[in-house]
């Protein structure tokens, strides 16, 4: 199934009904009192969050959504019904956007959340409503009011506890798939991760985290280079990253200097992002050549205090020793989210 992230739709909260205009006609009441009744409610547009969806992809069959407007009212001092509500379900981790302004209306982060993000006008009152002792025969009646309308984006971001960055082919997904149950697909190729991929993490006794997977960043990502901002944008939720880096000298990549561009990407697309904590996985130590490496890689870390782990995603190696590590900050910070401050 295709991964889709945003959509634009439009909403519309029903029209009130209109208020009616009547006079009590019986028998041997010839000229009986205004008896109009007001028009009923327009339905409202709530949006409810539902953990059991994933993208956003139904918006992109259906993109209006219009609330039922309310009955007009009628004579006997009758009121119009109101009309029916509608409910949009979208997934946990959606940011609601006013089309327009680009104003963040609401950030839907909790199962079963609800937001009325569109009210139904209000019924007209009806001519009876407007009797008094003074006025006794009223010849008019309110019109119902406009339901609430607009234009809104929807942008999900991915809610998970560690996000894994680094460069495309750094071995992400190969790492998710040891480490929890996801099955990303997996390539010799940049970017074969093409949508992130969310995988549940077990450790210790009965604790788990969820980390995601999120595609190479290159530099310039910020600016939209490669995948870019589309990706960035997902891992503005975690609370630490796992900062994957290829240390095999086949690629031809300097390890540093890839660390280096990837917290300077994310320090240009949100300040915020660089200061959270980074754990420092050096993969491929399986490679004798990478292996040799790894006394300069570890001094330089070490000297910027930094958590490092040599790994090799691909055979298991010193995976353990790093999910149980990243597990106990994951929960750490859970509990208290300044902890990954500064």
């Amino acid at each position: 199934m295709k991964f889709i992230d945003e959509a634009k739709i439009y909403i519309k909260a029903g029209d009130g009904g209109r208020g009616c205009i009547s006079f009590r006609r019986e028998k041997y009441i010839p000229k009986g009192g205004p008896d109009g009744g007001d028009g009923g409610k327009g339905g409202d547009v709530t949006i409810i969050a539902d953990d059991g969806l994933t993208s956003l992809l139904d918006f992109k069959y259906k993109k209006h959504y219009i609330a039922e407007r309310g009955d007009h009212g009628q004579g006997s001092n009758c009121t119009g019904k109101d009309g029916e509500n509608i409910i949009i379900r979208v997934p946990v981790g959606t940011v609601l956007k006013d089309a327009e302004t680009a104003e963040i209306i609401e950030d839907v982060t909790v199962d079963g959340q609800k937001i009325i993000i569109a009210k139904g006008g209000r019924g007209g009152k009806g001519n009876a409503f407007f009797t008094s002792s003074t006025y006794q025969a009223p010849q008019f009646a309110q019109p119902g009011e406009k339901g609430q309308e607009r234009w809104l984006n929807l942008e999900l971001k991915l809610l998970a506890d560690v996000g894994i960055i680094g460069f495309p082919n750094a071995g992400k997904s190969t790492l998710i798939s040891h480490i929890s149950a996801a099955k990303p697909k997996i390539a010799d190729y940049p970017f074969t991760t093409l949508q992130p991929h969310l995988g549940v993490v077990k450790f210790g006794e009965h604790q788990n985290f969820v980390v995601a997977d999120i595609p190479g960043l290159i530099e310039g990502a910020h600016t939209g280079k490669g995948l870019g901002i589309k990706f960035l944008k997902h891992i503005e939720r975690t609370s630490l990253f796992i900062h994957l880096i290829d240390i095999a000298p086949q690629t031809g990549r300097d390890p540093i200097r890839d660390f280096e561009i990837i917290n300077k990407e994310l320090k240009a697309f949100n300040p915020d992002m660089a200061k959270k904590p980074q754990t420092i996985a050096l993969n491929k130590v399986d490679i004798t050549e990478a292996r040799e490496r790894l006394p300069i890689l570890l001094k330089f870390f070490k000297s910027k205090d930094m958590p490092v782990f040599p790994i090799s995603a691909a055979t298991g190696e010193g995976l353990d020793k790093l999910v149980k590590y990243v597990g106990s900050m994951a929960a750490k910070l859970r509990s208290d989210p300044s902890a990954g401050s500064g």
